[in-house]
């Protein structure tokens, strides 16, 4: 009989994990149990809010995001002597904490755009999440996403 792999785990996935300033990272983070937390507008404007205070921080600049009802995808250039863990769990524990709950799933994951990754390509994935999930029939009835491109 085959013998399964384990799963992953949170901790696993922090492993080997570098953090460069000017790198830029796709980062998806998932509410606890996928509960659709930001399904409720105020909700999901309270996480858009954290986003923007890391870029008014100097952490990382954002490129585009969603907020999809139970995660984020969000594309950042890391900024400063800020290390990746420390800009998406301040972005977490902001949103929770102003939510007055504990909302997020230990750990997210992150992969590191190399030089000839298309940026614009990736933006437009993360973006067009609403799309896929069968949320919205065009992307412009979905209120919870931005791109620096527009």
């Amino acid at each position: 009989m085959p013998t399964m792999a384990p799963k992953p785990h949170s901790s696993d996935l922090r492993k080997g994990r570098v953090s460069l300033s000017g790198q830029i990272y796709h980062i998806t983070t998932v509410t606890t149990d996928r509960m659709p937390v930001f399904a409720e507008w105020r909700s999901a404007r309270v996480l858009i809010n954290a986003l923007r205070e890391a870029q008014t921080r100097g952490a990382a600049t954002t490129l585009a995001f969603v907020v999809m009802p139970d995660h984020l995808h969000w594309l950042l250039q890391l900024e400063g002597d800020a290390s990746l863990p420390k800009v998406v769990g301040s972005v977490k524990a902001v949103a929770a904490h102003k939510l007055g709950q504990q909302i997020w799933q230990g750990g997210f994951h992150d992969h590191a755009l190399r030089r000839d990754d298309d940026v614009i390509e990736t933006a437009r994935y993360i973006v067009a999440n609403p799309l896929r999930a069968g949320l919205v029939d065009q992307l412009v009835d979905y209120p919870h996403w931005d791109a620096v491109w527009l």
